[in-house]
């Protein structure tokens, strides 16, 4: 189904290519973003849904001395994020923390808590862990993998252990939301899969061009993949030979995949042709196959692509799922747009 945006829009000053739900906000449904300028000052968005639904609020504006390329918020603290920024000459990380009453300040400042600038190298990506409070932190950078023990009454963050990933050039990844011990890593032309316990690959999946993964929070062993140009496909990582699921993606590369919080089956896409897909596609049951989880009767088929949003004049680099109101997605494309999505009127056919 194709359709334009019925969205709420909301512009930032500058490009940018990451956005994150602010899951610890209980009270209202936030996001934060930052912004890529290789000349200005960069800066970070606090933005929130306001309480009738109908427009994005700036609740906060803070300057970031660097190129913002991945943004996380920390699931337990909401005024607590780390970003991922480049330096000019190579990439950075550090968590910050939000002034306490910043909407009284005239010009509130970000607070650096730490910096994580061990023994790592080019840091690509930051993961929380994603299911409540915990002490830990990764770090992924184009040959390491990294577990930081962070402690932010003392403002500090140590390597607790790290493994080189070997000749792969690592580029991102994700943790499992069912384990605290596995996470995900993608590599030039495979998945690799670590447990945190030995700092030692598990298993792998071999497969190129993969730019984003995402577990699916309700089931477990379910992991999503976007593709350059192979679109999505869903995997079982304890079969990790073939996809137990392909989607077609998009026209361009995909870029970035989501499985929703709340809802399982209820998957969002986005990549290079300014487009966002919202899929529904669930793991087939071990007594049906592949193709019969998309059969309501023999004559007919389930298309899984619920909605195609197309109203977008650039490439969409992030996506990110409320976890307050799981019906409710914020896209961003790289021009600096963020708009604000309901999927309610598609929940009905789940």
């Amino acid at each position: 189904m194709q359709g334009g945006s019925s969205g709420i829009g909301y512009g930032l000053k500058y490009q940018a290519r990451c956005i994150s739900d602010v899951k610890a906000d209980t009270d209202h449904t936030s996001f934060i973003t930052g912004t890529l300028s290789l000349r200005e000052e960069n800066e970070v968005h606090l933005i929130r849904l306001s309480s009738d639904g109908t427009e994005l609020v700036c609740e906060g504006l803070f300057s970031h001395p660097n190129e913002i390329w991945d943004i996380s918020s920390c699931p337990f603290d909401q005024r607590i994020f780390s970003t991922v920024y480049s330096t000019g000459e190579s990439y950075g990380a550090s968590i910050w923390q939000i002034p306490e009453l910043y909407g009284e300040l005239n010009s509130p400042q970000l607070e650096r808590i730490t910096t994580l600038d061990g023994e790592v190298g080019k840091i690509k990506s930051i993961i929380w862990w994603p299911s409540g409070r915990h002490d830990k932190l990764i770090s992924i950078d184009e040959q390491n993998i990294s577990l930081w023990s962070l402690d932010l009454s003392k403002k500090t963050a140590q390597v607790q252990s790290q493994e080189s990933a070997g000749l792969v050039a690592q580029s991102g990844g994700a943790w499992d939301p069912h384990d605290m011990n596995a996470v995900a890593v993608t590599c030039e032309s495979s998945i690799q899969f670590w447990d945190l316990r030995t700092m030692k690959k598990t298993n792998s999946i071999e497969h190129a061009h993969v730019r984003n993964v995402d577990y699916n929070p309700k089931k477990t062993h379910i992991l999503m993949t976007a593709e350059d140009e192979s679109g999505i496909r869903m995997w079982d990582v304890r079969k990790p030979k073939v996809p137990i699921l392909e989607l077609p993606g998009h026209t361009h590369w995909t870029w970035t995949v989501r499985c929703n919080p709340e809802y399982d089956g209820l998957i969002l896409s986005s990549g290079t042709d300014s487009t966002v897909n919202l899929w529904l596609a669930s793991a087939p049951s071990n007594n049906e196959s592949i193709t019969e989880s998309f059969v309501e009767s023999p004559s007919k088929r389930i298309d899984p692509l619920l909605q195609s949003y197309s109203d977008y004049e650039d490439s969409i680099y992030g996506l990110a799922w409320s976890s307050r109101e799981p019906w409710i997605f914020a896209s961003l494309s790289y021009d600096g747009r963020v708009v604000v999505e309901s999927v309610k009127p598609f929940l009905s056919r789940k």
